[in-house]
């Protein structure tokens, strides 16, 4: 057994057994299918869309998720080096350039010189930027808050250990996929 600490979740350990769960047997299987299911409707289902769209928006102004993603930590720190952004972001420096990129023409970010050395550049939140933000962690709150309300307070506390467990296990997943597999072209 491997115990794995999170970035994201410090506080959650996974311990994690060296062989996967055995999905021929069929009380597995099942629960891999419904837990799918769930994932992709999360991801893909129509209120999962108009649950996006209540928070992110609609329209030409409605902001990405990535974007939002971005937003989520440019507001955590006065300014943020591309390199930190993407290893926060867990994306490539590359892909970190072009989420910022999207942000800079609406006045969501801006780019910074770096005083001592004019190669750093830096980037950081606008106040009009912090404001889009606020406006869309306010709607997230209020979905949540009324999503949690289907639970009780002990099974909230359960959802949220679930999720983080989750995140975890994916994470540590796609490593450990990565190591035993190699890409396919």
């Amino acid at each position: 057994m491997r115990i794995i600490a999170h970035t994201r979740y410090p506080s959650r350990v996974l311990k994690t057994k060296k062989s996967p769960v055995d999905l021929t047997a069929d009380n597995e299987h099942q629960l891999a299918v419904r837990i799918g299911r769930a994932w992709r409707d999360i991801r893909r289902g129509a209120a999962a869309s108009a649950i996006r769209d209540r928070i992110f928006g609609s329209g030409p102004d409605a902001l990405e998720p990535g974007q939002v993603d971005t937003l989520d930590l440019l507001v955590q720190q006065d300014e943020w080096r591309m390199c930190d952004l993407a290893t926060a972001l867990h994306i490539d420096p590359s892909t970190a350039t072009r989420a910022i990129q999207r942000l800079v023409p609406d006045g969501l970010a801006e780019r910074v010189v770096h005083d001592g050395d004019g190669r750093v550049v830096k980037v950081r939140v606008t106040q009009v930027g912090r404001d889009r933000h606020a406006d869309i962690a306010s709607r997230r709150l209020t979905v949540l808050s009324h999503i949690l309300a289907e639970y009780s307070p002990d099974e909230r506390i359960q959802v949220a250990d679930l999720f983080e467990r989750f995140v975890v296990a994916l994470d540590n997943t796609d490593a450990e996929l990565a190591q035993t597999q190699t890409p396919t072209a």
